[in-house]
């Protein structure tokens, strides 16, 4: 495992480990142009960018008001921009069935306006209304721990991380993510979190894209080639 070569931060307590990955993957001299290159900017005319590019602005974003508590057909097609596509008879239930009524309940008690660096801990911890909403959607069919996750990125980006193998292989197990990663960005007075907040401010990025979207592209575009074994 890297590990950023640092001592004990300001609050005199060694950073968190998922804190130390993402500090490496950040220090890497390519990050503002893998940002750049992901998202689109500065491309000439005709060059692809990542399909995950559109992922948080397409239609507005999934947290627009309009739409911040109920799943829509965009937000399936924007999971898909991630490389992964809900089943149809999910989809289904998610628009027109009981799923997507017992999910808006749940989301209608998310906040869809903090950062997951201001959040309480209870908003994410194990019986929360995120928690049981993930857990909701995990146990649908086909549906698993990752497109649980990006379903929920997409209705609050700016709170609820995208979580899949890549992100398992590069910053671990902890025993809850969520939790784990909000500790790391407000240790040393949430000094993660402005260096996310500085990187997005370099590489010009649109403003619906939030911090945690800045760490997850970050290490994606960082992780190694296909094959490459995880701890």
């Amino acid at each position: 495992m890297n590990k950023l070569v640092t001592g004990p931060g300001s609050s005199g307590r060694e950073p968190s480990v998922v804190g130390q990955r993402l500090h490496v993957v950040l220090d890497a001299e390519r990050v503002v142009d893998d940002l750049r290159r992901y998202f689109g900017i500065g491309l000439p005319p005709g060059a692809a960018a990542f399909t995950g590019g559109r992922f948080e602005h397409l239609a507005g974003g999934g947290d627009r008001r309009q739409v911040a508590d109920r799943f829509t057909a965009e937000d399936l097609v924007a999971v898909q921009t991630l490389s992964v596509a809900v089943p149809a008879p999910v989809a289904l239930d998610l628009l027109e069935g009981p799923l997507g009524t017992q999910l808006s309940a749940l989301l209608r008690e998310i906040p869809s306006d903090t950062d997951l660096s201001d959040a309480d801990a209870s908003v994410v911890a194990d019986g929360s209304p995120a928690h049981r909403a993930w857990c909701l959607l995990e146990d649908q069919y086909k549906i698993g721990w990752v497109i649980a996750g990006k379903l929920l990125a997409r209705k609050r980006p700016r709170l609820l991380p995208v979580y899949d193998r890549v992100v398992r292989c590069a910053l671990g197990r902890p025993p809850s993510f969520w939790s784990d990663l909000r500790i790391a960005l407000r240790e040393d007075g949430a000094a993660l979190h402005h260096r996310l907040l500085g990187l997005h401010q370099s590489a010009g990025l649109p403003e619906t894209v939030s911090a945690l979207r800045v760490a997850d592209v970050a290490v994606w575009m960082a992780h190694p080639a296909p094959g490459h074994r995880c701890p």
